[in-house]
């Protein structure tokens, strides 16, 4: 694990602020929903995204398709999207 050397406090209610670095990094917005995890002493917070979200369009739906073993999911714009990138780079 890589130390940011970024330092915060936990607020009265408990609240720890992310800096915008580290969001615009790891591209967590207002409003988005944090995972979080506890290992052994360790708080790990993720950015939440349903099982079945789109990678490429964000869309959330059961009629995507989940391809790869689950490592990929695609709706049908977004494999679309993807098709027609793969098709501009291989010419």
């Amino acid at each position: 694990m890589k130390s940011t050397g970024i330092v915060r406090k936990v607020d009265e209610l408990g609240r720890v602020v992310i800096p915008i670095e580290l969001r615009r990094t790891l591209g967590i917005n207002e409003k988005d929903a944090l995972e979080i995890y506890v290992d052994d002493d360790r708080i790990i917070l993720k950015k939440y995204k349903p099982n079945m979200t789109c990678h490429i369009t964000g869309e959330i739906s059961e009629q995507n398709m989940s391809l790869a073993d689950g490592k990929l999911v695609l709706s049908r714009e977004g494999a679309e999207a993807l098709i027609e990138e793969i098709q501009s780079r291989l010419k």
